[in-house]
C-alpha cells in the first residue's frame, strides 16, 4: 500500500480539497481501492466524506498513536493506496503522518505569506529523509506570481509541473462531498487534477521502491487494531 501525506504549515493552503480530490482522482482511473485517513482535529476531510455517496474512498478513523498500526490492517484489507490529510502546524501529529509515508505533498499558494512558511514543513520531511513534492495551488491563471512562485520553490525541492488554479467549481465540489471531476468531468479544474495525480502516482511508486518494509511474523494473521474505525460512516 502506497502512504501518501498532505502537509503544510501553512493553514487554508488546500490541503483538505486536494486530497479527497486526489484520493477519488486515483480510485478513478483503477489505483484503488482507497482510503482516507483525517488527522486534523478541525475533521473538514471527515465532514466532507461525510457527505459522499459513493462508498470509495473509504475513511479510516484512526490515532497519531494508532495511525502505524491501523495503517498495516489496511494494507491486510487489501487497500492499496492511503491518502492523510494533516492540520495546519508542525506538530508531532504530523511528525508521526510524516515517518509513516512515502511522499509528503506540500500545496503551496502563490504568495509571499504560503512561500515564506514552507521552511518548518521542509525541515521535518529532510530530517525524516522524506521526498517531499510542492504543488503550487489555488493560483491565478496567466499571473506572473505563479511563475515567480514555482521558481522560488524549485529551490527546496521538485514542483509538480501542474499548477492547480483558483476557479469556484473546486469549493463548489467540496460542498456536498463531491470532486469537479465528478461535477464537471470534462472541465479544465478537472484535467488538471488528472494530470496531478499522474504526476504523483509516478513519484510514489517511484518512491515506494526505495522503501523497505518491516515484514510481519511468520504465523502472525493480520488483525483489525482495536476501536480502528473502517467503514461508511466516521465514528465521533
Amino acid at each position: 500500500m502506497r502512504v501518501l501525506a498532505m502537509a503544510s504549515q501553512k493553514g487554508g493552503s488546500g490541503k483538505t480539497t486536494l486530497s479527497g480530490h486526489l484520493a477519488v482522482q486515483a480510485q478513478l482511473v483503477g489505483a484503488g481501492p482507497v482510503v482516507l485517513i483525517d488527522i486534523d482535529p478541525q475533521g473538514s476531510l471527515a465532514d466532507w466524506w461525510n457527505e459522499r455517496q459513493d462508498a470509495y474512498p473509504a475513511f479510516a478513523q484512526t490515532s497519531v498513536s494508532r495511525l502505524a498500526a491501523d495503517l498495516e490492517a489496511l494494507r491486510a484489507q487489501g487497500f492499496k493506496l492511503a491518502v492523510i490529510d494533516t492540520p495546519p502546524a508542525i506538530t508531532m501529529a504530523i511528525q508521526s503522518v510524516v515517518q509513516v509515508a512515502e511522499l509528503i505533498v506540500i500545496p503551496t499558494r502563490p504568495s509571499p505569506h504560503d512561500l515564506r512558511a514552507v521552511g518548518a514543513t521542509v525541515d521535518l520531511c529532510e530530517r525524516s529523509g522524506k521526498p517531499l513534492l510542492f504543488v503550487v495551488n489555488a493560483a491565478t491563471p496567466k499571473a506572473r506570481i505563479t511563475a515567480d512562485a514555482a521558481i522560488a520553490l524549485s529551490q527546496h525541492g521538485t514542483v509538480a509541473p501542474i499548477t492547480v488554479h483558483q476557479r469556484t467549481d473546486f469549493a463548489a465540489s467540496m460542498i456536498d462531498g463531491r470532486t469537479v471531476m465528478e461535477v464537471e468531468p470534462k472541465g479544465r479544474s478537472a484535467a488538471e487534477i488528472a494530470e496531478l495525480w499522474s504526476f504523483v502516482s509516478d513519484r510514489l511508486e517511484k518512491n515506494f521502491r526505495r522503501t523497505v518494509f518491516a515484514a510481519p511474523k511468520p504465523g502472525t494473521p493480520p488483525t483489525r487494531p482495536q476501536g480502528a474505525g473502517f467503514g461508511r460512516r466516521v465514528v465521533a
